[in-house]
């Protein structure tokens, strides 16, 4: 699949993600036609063993600083390179915490087979 200008852009601030959150891996990714699917690994330690435990407590949200780190030059490298003011993400993401090896088997699967051909 060919990417546009826009995917381009995602994907290579996507790529980036690493460079400011050092205690981050990536994993499967694709750019859809309106939207991306992703995995985001959380590092606890030098061991790249995962996080185990999750906060509920807004400011500790670490995911979030992410996707906003992520969206947003995404945002403005698009409005800058095509003039586009009107760009915009949705308000916010679905995320959801993956348990078992299994579960990551199948949504890697998900990813990968989900655009079309």
């Amino acid at each position: 699949m060919r990417l546009s200008t826009i995917g381009q852009i995602a994907t290579d601030c996507w790529q980036d993600i690493p460079e400011h959150f050092e205690n981050t891996a990536l994993d499967e990714f694709v750019v859809m036609p309106n939207h991306i699917h992703g995995i985001i690994i959380l590092i606890r330690d030098a061991d790249l063993r995962p996080l185990q435990q999750l906060t509920h407590d807004r400011s500790e949200m670490y995911l979030s600083k992410i996707i906003h780190a992520f969206k947003s030059p995404v945002s403005r490298i698009i409005k800058r390179r095509r003039n586009d003011h009107v760009y915009a993400w949705q308000r916010s993401f679905y995320d959801h915490v993956i348990r078992t090896g299994e579960s990551l088997d199948d949504i890697r699967a998900y990813i990968k087979n989900n655009p079309p051909n």
